[in-house]
């Protein structure tokens, strides 16, 4: 069971950590193209951010329906944040309670 059950968690948590910087590069994207540093009509941005999106506002559009909009500041990416660093954990410490 371990030979299968503790890689497969390491590729989870892996793949959770590249979900978690997808994410900051999404919120970084945002916000260069609020500022008007980026062009959102550039191809090359305007497929990084689609494809964001769409991996992304999933996850985020149930935060979105929970969370309020104090002074219009968007907390959702924020709160999907902690919740994956939290399962991230709660995965990392499972994994160090079956030595290799």
């Amino acid at each position: 069971m371990d030979v299968i059950f503790i890689p497969l968690l390491t590729v989870v948590v892996k793949g959770i950590g590249l979900y978690q910087f997808l994410v900051f590069v999404y919120i970084i994207l945002g916000w260069l193209e609020a500022f008007n540093v980026v062009n959102r009509y550039n191809q090359f941005v305007y497929t990084l951010h689609t494809f964001l999106f769409r991996i992304i506002e999933p996850l985020l559009s149930p935060l979105r329906r929970f969370l309020p909009y104090p002074n219009g500041i968007d907390f959702s990416p924020m709160v999907l944040i902690f919740i994956i660093y939290f399962v991230q954990g709660v995965l990392e410490r499972i994994l160090y309670k079956f030595p290799l």
